[in-house]
């Protein structure tokens, strides 16, 4: 940092070693640390944000098991391909998934982004879906907010509730994982039905109550985007 400057880290490091990689950053007093590593034991990743907060929360950290985050023209730090959304624009994404953040990228790509978030679907993660729509929230270059969300945790029934206590811009949801059985994890260590908690249709229930239009698929979510951009 001394020599270059450098103000993220960008965490690629097998899980055996990712602890300490993002304990490292963070000591050294790195503003952004994205961790893309998938398989972080659990008890690694409590520890690791514990210990950002223990310092101050100096560092923000995205992820663990996230594929980064991009504004597009300006700046790209992950895996996030640059060439499915090449000119900024208006809208601001948060995911839990990396293959939906490229698929809505793609749908509308035509429109464009002014930042897209992947924030990772492991159990405990550093930035929420609440971190990112606070932060779309205040960015004068964000015009609409898609949130994207799935199955395990109540993640998507918190966010519903800053909606529609603090969020005035137009937010568009989906939720994936509607036919996902209960009890088994599916892709993400975060994503398993318990019961009735965590479900599809209860998360999809939460955000339409609080005014968050959710498409029943990605291609229907990007065609709500547009109608309600009134371009289509």
């Amino acid at each position: 940092m001394a020599a270059t400057g450098a103000d993220v880290s960008v965490v690629f490091v097998p899980p055996p070693f990712a602890r300490a990689a993002v304990e490292e950053a963070a000591d050294a007093g790195i503003g952004l640390a994205v961790v893309i590593t998938e398989g972080i034991p659990v008890h690694d990743a409590v520890a690791f944000h514990a210990h950002v907060r223990a310092l101050g929360g100096a560092t923000r950290v995205i992820g663990p098991n996230c594929p980064g985050l991009i504004s597009p023209g300006r700046s790209n730090a992950g895996i996030i391909p640059a060439d499915i959304a090449p000119e900024p624009g208006r809208i601001g994404l948060v995911s839990k998934s990396g293959t939906l953040t490229y698929q809505l990228m793609y749908e509308l790509r035509d429109i464009g982004f002014s930042s897209a978030v992947g924030i990772g679907g492991d159990p405990v993660v550093g930035t929420t879906h609440i971190d990112c729509l606070a932060a779309f929230e205040a960015d004068p270059d964000t015009e609409l907010i898609v949130l994207i969300g799935e199955i395990g945790g109540d993640a998507e029934e918190r966010a519903a509730a800053y909606v529609a206590a603090h969020v005035t811009k137009p937010v568009v949801g989906y939720v994936a994982g509607f036919t996902a059985p209960e009890g088994r994890t599916m892709g993400h260590a975060g994503a398993i039905v318990s019961g009735s908690t965590g479900t599809a249709s209860a998360k999809r229930a939460a955000l339409e109550a609080a005014g968050v239009a959710v498409g029943a698929t990605p291609a229907e979510t990007a065609a709500l985007v547009r109608g309600v951009l009134g371009m289509g």
